[in-house]
């Protein structure tokens, strides 16, 4: 599930990272950037890093198990682990992409830790009370935004031409964009940080209850086609209208009401992705998407920071400097590339590896042991 998601963290990330949304918006675009634009924000925008966050949250009950069973008080290994992420994050989101999450995550695992005793009753009462409040406050932006005279912006040549500049230039010039960057990026973690910890609640609920476990996969069909029928009914819509107020056709004063819908329907759309997924594993070719997959979705973190380190080799002062220069359409067909590009060397015997260089630093500093590369497997002579 991991390894599908990349995917998506990809198609998001890359428009900032390249300097593409200014061009989608621009009186000229093609009809094709438009329409990829529009495609990226109602079928990808905030759904795969609620499944991220889902996951997180999931893997906490393991984290526990793991502490468990090595002897080791949880609280001390799960703290180094997020102080960790969050050495992480602030090196990535200084030196490569501003819209860095792993700091966000390191934060909201903190809060994961403190509700970890409650039941999962309460964990997923708990997440639906923070998405309608979120979306509440959207709502209430949004009415305020529609009774303003000067709600329509438009996108300033000038400051587009300077962070263009600034991203094209040398290593310090594009460290210091990086910083001026996250501090706007900063009040958007703030802002989207409830919908990221109701994900985590969800999924610190569905592992308490083992909800992926082999036995509620076998056994929950009728359940994945109330969330296969909920995605394609609600979740779709909401991802429609949305793209709708946030690329201009209901205009700029409807974005906040369009993030309203998103907050309430992309975690629909999100366990409508995750279910079409499991189903497909248990289809003719699930050994074979299982195959590709997985891999890469072990080593994630690593593939998350490669993400960012390719797109910025091309993009900025690091490597050939082309930002602002490519539409979303050759975008979307470059992280589709990439992606497939990661999956394929992943699953390469030669390189497979059960943790990636991110993972094997983040298991040092949580104190967990070394990670030992696995040896391809050798054929007899003769």
């Amino acid at each position: 599930m991991r390894g599908f998601a990349l995917l998506g963290i990809c198609m998001v990330n890359a428009p900032v990272l390249a300097g593409t949304w200014s061009l989608a918006a621009g009186p000229v675009t093609a009809p094709w950037d438009r329409t990829v634009t529009w495609l990226v924000t109602a079928l990808f925008t905030t759904k795969f890093y609620l499944l991220f966050a889902f996951l997180f949250g999931y893997s906490f009950v393991f984290q526990e198990e793991a502490a468990a069973r090595d002897g080791v008080p949880f609280a001390r290994r799960h703290a180094r682990r997020l102080l960790g992420l969050f050495l992480l994050g602030l090196a990535h989101a200084v030196l490569l992409y501003p819209g860095d999450i792993l700091m966000t995550y390191a934060v909201l695992g903190a809060l994961l830790y403190a509700l970890r005793r409650l039941d999962p009753r309460a964990l997923l009462w708990t997440a639906g009370v923070l998405v309608v409040l979120l979306a509440a406050v959207f709502v209430a932006v949004g009415i305020l935004v529609l009774n303003l005279d000067d709600a329509e912006q438009v996108l300033d040549p000038a400051l587009q031409a300077r962070q263009a500049a600034a991203y094209r230039g040398g290593i310090g010039s594009v460290v210091h964009a990086n910083i001026a960057a996250y501090r706007q990026a900063f009040t958007g973690a703030l802002l989207y940080g409830p919908h990221l910890l109701a994900a985590m609640l969800t999924g610190l609920a569905a592992g308490r209850r083992g909800w992926l476990d082999p036995a509620h996969r076998t056994a929950g069909s009728p359940v994945r086609r109330r969330l296969l029928t909920a995605g394609l009914l609600i979740g779709l819509p909401g991802g429609v209208l949305t793209a709708m107020c946030g690329n201009g056709f209901f205009g700029a004063r409807c974005y906040y009401l369009g993030q309203a819908v998103d907050v309430l329907t992309a975690p629909v759309f999100s366990a409508a992705y995750a279910t079409a997924l499991l189903s497909l594993l248990h289809g003719r070719y699930g050994p074979a998407i299982a195959a590709a997959l997985a891999p890469a979705g072990r080593t994630t973190l690593s593939h998350y920071l490669l993400q960012s380190a390719v797109l910025a080799f091309v993009f900025t002062g690091y490597g050939l400097a082309r930002y602002g220069t490519v539409g979303p359409t050759v975008l979307a067909c470059g992280c589709t590339l990439l992606w497939t590009t990661q999956l394929a060397l992943s699953a390469h015997p030669s390189v497979r590896r059960r943790y990636g260089p991110a993972e094997a630093l983040l298991r040092r500093i949580t104190g967990g042991r070394p990670a030992v590369r696995r040896p391809a497997p050798r054929r007899a002579n003769g």
